[in-house]
């Protein structure tokens, strides 16, 4: 009933959003005299913010065009492999080098669509052929095509890696950490030809145990039952995935804006003053931000719940309890994929600590195959977005891809 509700709401919203647009451009005219009256630019900008506020989303697209390592160069991008929950993407230019590593960037399925990591798709490119994973919206996945849960995920991204080919690169941003970190140890129990050459977990929950934040506090002081009965619910008949359990996006951008409920409104107030006088780029910068913050996409529950439960609930992967397809996972069978872990100063969702947890789980990765890096005053979305992460976090990761490439160690051996 809920999700039933929220489609009415929806709709509302969507006709008062068209009706606050066309106001606002009334109320600018420059034929109409009301726009040239005190209250005209004030009521004008107010319409025009929650008209941006109100407007309907859908998946937004990456606009990755161009990209410069020195030279500008235009970018291919291209689904290169389809699966019903979610496409493997390339992202390559002409001025890459025959040689160029090749990077997997496993983004997360926590409720915002792959595009919100737009930026580290766009600084990665410089140097390498990237690839990420486009997750779908689970409430447009036929229910006929089953189901999708973490054991999925991590069967994903080994054949993501089979796909790509040996010798490739991951980079788990947050969520991901946990079952790209599970498929690494898999494919080096198994000596997988395709095994990752580098994997780097940046704010990942590896161990929420470890300086816990207000997320883990809400996974762990509700039962499994208050999630079930409050946050799962069915899809709507007029699309495709009807009838498909799932944790609804616009449940999980509730959960978002609450935790900075008091920032997120003085944004849209800076938002109001600059177009009250007339500063249209500094509103354009706020509107493109909240135009990808804004547009989520639902989880299949049972990928939702089994999270909540392994990761938050029960910490399975580092008390050795994280199965797959009913075999342990054995993180010690870790021993020649390089670990990179990231982790900001200032990240209010995954704790310090909780990504460079992963060090002390790989006791037979040798201590020179390991690097942990504390980015000084950067939140969770610094580390992967925006000009820190641009200019120092990016290249860190660069270099620990170029000094333990597979070719490269092979080499040395």
């Amino acid at each position: 009933m809920l999700y039933q509700i929220y489609e009415v709401q929806k709709a509302w919203l969507a006709s008062a959003s068209s009706m606050a647009s066309i106001g606002a451009e009334w109320l600018t005219n420059p034929r109409n005299p009301l726009g040239y009256t005190g209250f005209g630019p004030a009521i004008s900008s107010a319409m025009e913010v929650f008209s941006h506020a109100a407007a309907p989303r859908g998946k937004p697209a990456f606009g990755i065009n161009m990209v410069s390592n020195g030279v500008t160069h235009e970018v291919t991008e291209a689904d290169v492999l389809h699966k019903p929950f979610g496409n493997l993407k390339r992202f390559t230019h002409a001025g890459l080098p025959k040689n160029a590593p090749k990077l997997l960037i496993v983004a997360p399925m926590s409720g915002h669509y792959a595009t919100l990591l737009r930026g580290t798709v766009e600084r990665m490119l410089e140097n390498a052929e990237v690839y990420i994973t486009d997750w779908a919206d689970a409430k447009m996945v036929p229910l006929s095509e089953g189901h999708f849960d973490l054991d999925d995920y991590i069967d994903y991204v080994i054949e993501f890696l089979e796909h790509i080919g040996p010798g490739a690169h991951v980079m788990a941003v947050c969520q991901p950490s946990v079952p790209a970190f599970a498929a690494t140890a898999i494919m080096n129990e198994q000596d997988h030809p395709c095994r990752p050459a580098t994997l780097t977990m940046m704010g990942g929950p590896i161990d929420t145990r470890k300086a816990p934040t207000e997320v883990n506090d809400m996974a762990t002081g509700r039962p499994m039952a208050w999630f079930k009965q409050n946050l799962i619910q069915t899809v709507p008949m007029h699309y495709p995935g009807a009838g498909r359990r799932v944790y609804p996006g616009f449940l999980q951008l509730a959960g978002f804006m609450s935790m900075n409920l008091g920032n997120h409104m003085m944004s849209h107030y800076a938002m109001f003053k600059h177009l009250v006088v007339g500063d249209g780029e500094s509103a354009e910068a706020t509107k493109i931000f909240y135009d990808e913050y804004l547009a989520v996409c639902d989880m299949t529950a049972d990928f939702y719940l089994q999270t909540v439960n392994a990761v938050f609930k029960e910490y399975l992967l580092p008390r050795g309890l994280l199965t797959h397809r009913g075999k342990k996972v054995d993180l010690g069978a870790i021993t020649d994929t390089a670990i990179l872990c990231i982790e900001g100063e200032r990240d209010d969702i995954s704790g310090v600590g909780q990504t460079k947890a992963a060090m002390d789980l790989t006791p037979n990765l040798p201590d020179d195959m390991k690097l942990y890096h504390l980015a000084e005053k950067v939140g969770h979305y610094g580390i992967f977005n925006g000009s820190k992460w641009r200019t120092r976090i990016a290249p860190i990761a660069e270099k620990w891809m170029a000094d333990h490439s597979r070719g490269k160690l092979q080499a040395v051996a």
